[in-house]
C-alpha cells in the first residue's frame, strides 16, 4: 500500500513539473504572437487610478505596502530566507534536506536568469515603475523564484515535520507570499501579468521538480 501511494505521488509530481513548463511554454507563444497585449493592457490598467496610469489604485498605505512586500521576492531576501530555513535544518539533523534547498533555489535562481535572457521582453511602459527594475521582462523573477524557493522551503520543512497536520501551515504561507509578492510586481507597474504567470508556472514546476528528485535520491524518513 505505502508503494503505490509512492508511486501515485511520484506521478502526481511528474505531471505537475509537466503541466507547469507546458503552460511556460504557451504563455510564452502567446506573448510572443502578440495575443497577450490587450490582456497585459487592460489588466496593468486595472490596477491603475483611471485616467491616471502614474497613480496605483488604492491609498497610498496600500502602495507602500507592496512596495514593501515585493522585495520579499527579491534575491537578498530570498538567499536569506533560505540560509536560515537551511540552518534551521542542520542544526535538527536534516543536513541532506538543508543541501537540497540550497541547491534548488540557486538553481533556480540561474534558470530564472537564463530565461529572461533568452526572452528578453521589454517592461511595461504604461506606466512609471514604483521600484527599481534592472533586468528583462519574461518570466518574472520575483514571481518564478517566489514560487520556486518559498515552496522549496516549505517541502522541506513540511517533510521535516512528524505529523500531517503539521505540514499544512508551511504551504500555506508559501502560497500567500507567492500570490502576493506577483500581484504586487503588476500593481507597481514593473511587470506585464504574463510575466508573473509565467513565473508561477516556471517557479512552481522547478519546485516540484525538485522535490521529486529529492524524493528519489533521500532515503525515507523514518
Amino acid at each position: 500500500m505505502k508503494q503505490d501511494a509512492a508511486a501515485r505521488e511520484g506521478a502526481w509530481r511528474i505531471w505537475a513539473v509537466a503541466a507547469g513548463w507546458a503552460a511556460f511554454a504557451a504563455i510564452v507563444c502567446v506573448v510572443n504572437l502578440g495575443l497577450a497585449a490587450e490582456f497585459d493592457r487592460t489588466l496593468l490598467l486595472a490596477m491603475r487610478a483611471p485616467g491616471a496610469p502614474d497613480d496605483p489604485l488604492g491609498p497610498l498605505w496600500l502602495e507602500d505596502a507592496l512596495r514593501d512586500l515585493t522585495t520579499l521576492g527579491g534575491s537578498a531576501v530570498l538567499f536569506v530566507a533560505t540560509a536560515a530555513i537551511a540552518a534551521y535544518l542542520w542544526a535538527n539533523h536534516h543536513g541532506q534536506l538543508a543541501a537540497f534547498a540550497i541547491i534548488s533555489v540557486l538553481g533556480a535562481q540561474a534558470a530564472s536568469e537564463a530565461l529572461k535572457a533568452v526572452f528578453d521582453r521589454p517592461r511595461p511602459d504604461l506606466a512609471p515603475h514604483e521600484v527599481a527594475v534592472y533586468s528583462a521582462s519574461l518570466p518574472s523573477g520575483h514571481a518564478m523564484m517566489a514560487a520556486a524557493c518559498y515552496f522549496t522551503l516549505a517541502y522541506a520543512l513540511a517533510r521535516e515535520q512528524g505529523r500531517r497536520r503539521n505540514q499544512i501551515f508551511p504551504y500555506a504561507l508559501a502560497t500567500l507570499l507567492v500570490l502576493t509578492i506577483g500581484l504586487s510586481r503588476v500593481y507597481l507597474g514593473v511587470h506585464w501579468p504574463t510575466d508573473v504567470l509565467a513565473g508561477w508556472c516556471a517557479g512552481g514546476a522547478w519546485a516540484v521538480g525538485a522535490s521529486w528528485i529529492y524524493r528519489r535520491l533521500a532515503p525515507r524518513p523514518a
